[in-house]
């Protein structure tokens, strides 16, 4: 689904965050306070897109929780983990009372003590919305009985109260999915800090069969094969002499540094992109020697790209 950023081109529209609004609590999430996240707008603007990069981000989140609980919600414990203190929902017009209980739900938590508040609206254009609806063919809520059209415009007219309201206004009427994951991570992650990706280095023997799981696979069966040496059949390349033996040949130094190189540059898109789990299969015949030396080899050379995790599987080893 197409969806859009911050920088809306929409004349006279209050698009970017009120500076003088946000600095302030953001000091004092600084401080230790709890961050709480309110993301609403319009029907079909990528609002649940939106709580799901949040959750990817380690915040608590709710979806269309009843605007009377929020300030319960803010006192309530959350759990323990990294997103005790970070807590994201989503409200809208799909609640009956919205329009009427909002605005005083939203004051009463702006005024909560230890809680640094922050409200996102989410919207998109006339037509943007049309066609998201044309192709999901999910109903309008304001439009059971009516055309999409007349939905859309009475929808956009109540809610202009909540939009002035609004932290933050996000137009995604040209964002992709990924492109407005992104535009929440660079907002709300805290410092450098963004999600790291899974990476998987898998090991694998070609006869036992391709993984289903692969996202990338490299073929090492060129790289000499301990398996043809006595003394080194019965070892795995996690074995110091198979290492050793691997190493004297020019080719499987060559190979991991290529293959490091690579994924040096590799990696690091797909965090970007906001890829969660990343699963590099490497294979030789029978998954004992070769493929198992080079996973753990590439697992030393990526230790420092940013932004990743790595773990290593050696399925036939």
């Amino acid at each position: 689904m197409p969806v859009t950023s911050k920088t809306t081109k929409a004349p006279n529209r209050r698009t970017t965050t009120d500076r003088s609004r946000r600095q302030p609590r953001r000091r004092a999430a600084d401080r230790g306070r709890r961050r709480f996240i309110i993301v609403t707008g319009l029907s079909g603007s990528g609002k649940s897109h939106a709580i799901r990069a949040l959750e990817d981000l380690g915040y608590f989140c709710v979806d269309n929780l009843p605007v009377q609980l929020i300030p319960t919600l803010a006192e309530i414990p959350t759990g323990t983990g990294a997103g005790a203190d970070r807590v994201a929902i989503v409200v809208d017009i799909r609640e009956g009372n919205f329009l009427r209980d909002f605005p005083g739900a939203y004051q009463a938590l702006r005024e909560m003590s230890g809680v640094d508040s922050m409200l996102i609206f989410l919207e998109a254009s006339h037509s943007a919305l049309v066609r998201r609806f044309s192709e999901t063919r999910r109903p309008h809520p304001l439009a059971k009985d009516r055309s999409v059209t007349e939905g859309i415009r009475e929808e956009r007219s109540r809610l202009n109260t909540i939009r002035r309201m609004a932290d933050l206004i996000l137009d995604t009427s040209n964002l992709t999915v990924h492109e407005l994951r992104d535009a929440f991570m660079r907002l709300l992650r805290d410092g450098p800090h963004r999600t790291p990706v899974v990476v998987t280095l898998l090991s694998f023997g070609y006869k036992h069969g391709l993984p289903l799981d692969a996202d990338l696979v490299f073929d090492v069966r060129c790289l000499p094969n301990p398996h043809f040496v006595d003394d080194l059949r019965d070892l795995t390349g996690r074995d110091r002499p198979v290492v050793e033996y691997m190493r004297r040949h020019r080719g499987t130094r060559d190979m991991i540094t290529r293959l490091a190189g690579f994924l040096s540059f590799l990696l690091p898109q797909y965090v970007e992109e906001g890829k969660s789990y990343l699963t590099v299969a490497i294979g030789c015949t029978g998954g004992r020697h070769r493929s198992v030396m080079v996973a753990e080899s590439l697992k030393r050379a990526l230790a420092r790209v940013p932004d990743v995790r790595l773990r290593v599987k050696h399925r036939d080893s």
